[in-house]
């Protein structure tokens, strides 16, 4: 439970995935009234962007990566050549490629598309982070 409720960041990282993983559910199971699929891929993005960058810091990706260029201090959670970094990465270039092509697909099927391709970067970057976070 420490892991997920152990102090402020940490606990309002674990709400905040949860809250972006019931988003992506509930968008799957109600995508047939869904008319407007840029503004969930949207909400998505900000959200995810913000989720990100609280995670970098639970995780301590900034003190990894001063590590890395100076060692003046204690490296973060993970290398910074890792499978969960190399993989988080992975994950956001599909965020960043969905992102960059919704605003341009002209129907909204090929907007659900790439929602879809940016929620599968989301879920993969999560469950590959918080897989490797219960392992250490």
């Amino acid at each position: 439970m420490k892991l997920y409720f152990g102090n402020a960041i940490t606990t309002a990282t674990t709400l905040m995935l949860f809250a972006l993983l019931g988003f992506i559910g509930w968008a799957v199971v109600n995508r047939s009234s869904i008319q407007y699929w840029g503004r969930r891929s949207a909400v998505l993005l900000v959200s995810g962007l913000v989720i990100c960058c609280f995670a970098a810091a639970r995780d301590g990706l900034d003190k990894t990566i001063q590590h890395a260029i100076d060692g003046s201090c204690a490296p973060g959670l993970f290398p910074l050549v890792s499978v969960p970094t190399i993989v988080g990465c992975v994950g956001a270039l599909l965020i960043i490629i969905a992102a960059i092509a919704t605003p341009i697909a002209k129907t909204q099927n090929m907007r659900e598309t790439w929602f879809y391709v940016m929620s599968s970067g989301a879920v993969l970057k999560i469950v590959t982070m918080e897989i490797a976070r219960i392992i250490l």
